[in-house]
C-alpha cells in the first residue's frame, strides 16, 4: 500500500477516536461532572494517539511536517462534519463548505512544491 495512502487512512480512523474523545461527551455525558467526560475522554485519546503517531512518523517519510498538519486538517473537517450532522445532530450549515473550500486553498499552497508549481 502506498506511503501516503497508509498515512491517510491512518489518520482517518485517528480522527473519528478523536472526534468522539474531543465532542461525543456532548451528547453522551452532558449529565455527568465534566471531569467524568474528561477522564472518558483521555481513556478515547489513547487510541487516538496510538494510530495518529505511526500516521505520522509514516507520512513523514514522503511529506513535509507542514504537508502532514494540512492533511490532518482537511481529514479532521471531514470526519467532524458528518459527526456534527448525523451523530450531533447539528444542522448542515454552508459555512462547512466555505471553510472545505478554504482548505482547498491550504492544500494547494502546502503541496505546491510538491506538484512543480
Amino acid at each position: 500500500m502506498p506511503t501516503t495512502l497508509q498515512t491517510i487512512l491512518l489518520l482517518m480512523c485517528s480522527n473519528v477516536f478523536m472526534t468522539f474523545a474531543w465532542y461525543g461527551h456532548l451528547k453522551n455525558l452532558s449529565d455527568r461532572p465534566w471531569f467524568v467526560a474528561a477522564l472518558l475522554s483521555w481513556g478515547i485519546a489513547f487510541f487516538e494517539y496510538m494510530l495518529m503517531v505511526p500516521a505520522n512518523r509514516i507520512g513523514h517519510q514522503v511529506l513535509t511536517v507542514g504537508q502532514l498538519k494540512i492533511l490532518q486538517e482537511v481529514i479532521t473537517l471531514s470526519v467532524f462534519v458528518p459527526f456534527a450532522v448525523f451523530y450531533l445532530r447539528e444542522p448542515f450549515r454552508m459555512d462547512y463548505v466555505y471553510a472545505a473550500i478554504c482548505m482547498l486553498g491550504a492544500v494547494y499552497f502546502m503541496f505546491r512544491p510538491s506538484l512543480g508549481a
